[in-house]
């Protein structure tokens, strides 16, 4: 179950959010949590977040190691922050800041060269769905953007289907149709990397995911978890999103 906090909070912010989060969710060990603040809050999100199972990751990620990049935040800047994961090719970051398939790929092999594990978005926006191109959609997402990765390295990432269409708008994908959407995925999966990695990758569910519709999403053995956007901004609805 994964927070995806966009450009909210500020680092006494991060702080207060974890020290209300933590014993809401210190008895839940059936699922991984990791909570994904801005940049400039990773080192006080560590913090307060330490000695628990609650891990940190990154909104987005440079492919360089280091150089002339203004604006960009390399593998080894965040991994000495302490966060160990890193959103990948989010839509918004594919939407307003011309990330593409190609980078995506760049940005996952960085993330993996420098121990952090991905998150990499896929999904279709509504004129795409719409005029029934969602399956091709997926299908080019990924083999432009994760099939380019070894079997080893496809092993260390987590995949998030996110419908562009459901992403801030209240509108969710029912159930049915993530479930869908995911065994697209899947069945991308089985033909690059094989059966058992099919089997295997976790595919997270994103897009106005709540506390009062992920019972119903996590009841479909396709989806194994969520990527939950403007509810994991308060510690009691994460939480209950986490201990659904």
């Amino acid at each position: 179950m994964a927070g995806n906090w966009k450009m909210y909070k500020t680092p006494a912010e991060t702080t207060a959010f974890l020290e209300k989060f933590r014993p809401m969710v210190a008895q839940s060990q059936h699922c991984e949590i990791v909570i994904c603040p801005p940049f400039t809050n990773l080192a006080a999100a560590v913090a307060a977040a330490q000695g628990t199972r609650i891990a940190i990751g990154a909104q987005n990620i440079g492919w360089a190691k280091e150089g002339a990049f203004t604006g960009e935040v390399a593998g080894p800047m965040i991994r000495a922050t302490g966060a160990t994961h890193v959103i990948v090719g989010h839509s918004e970051r594919r939407q307003y800041y011309g990330e593409t398939d190609e980078t995506v790929l760049k940005r996952t092999q960085a993330a993996l060269e420098f121990s952090l594990t991905p998150i990499v978005c896929v999904g279709e926006r509504l004129e795409e769905r719409e005029a029934g191109r969602t399956e091709e959609v997926l299908v080019s997402q990924f083999q432009k953007g994760i099939a380019g990765l070894t079997a080893d390295q496809f092993a260390r990432i987590v995949i998030a289907y996110e419908p562009v269409w459901a992403i801030g708008t209240g509108k969710t994908a029912t159930p049915e149709i993530a479930a869908d959407a995911h065994r697209t995925i899947r069945a991308q999966v089985r033909a690059k990397f094989g059966g058992p990695a099919g089997d295997a990758i976790r595919i997270l569910y994103g897009g106005s995911v709540k506390p009062d519709n992920v019972k119903s999403l996590m009841a479909q053995p396709e989806i194994d978890g969520s990527l939950v956007g403007g509810a994991s901004l308060e510690p009691g609805a994460f939480a209950s999103i986490v201990n659904f």
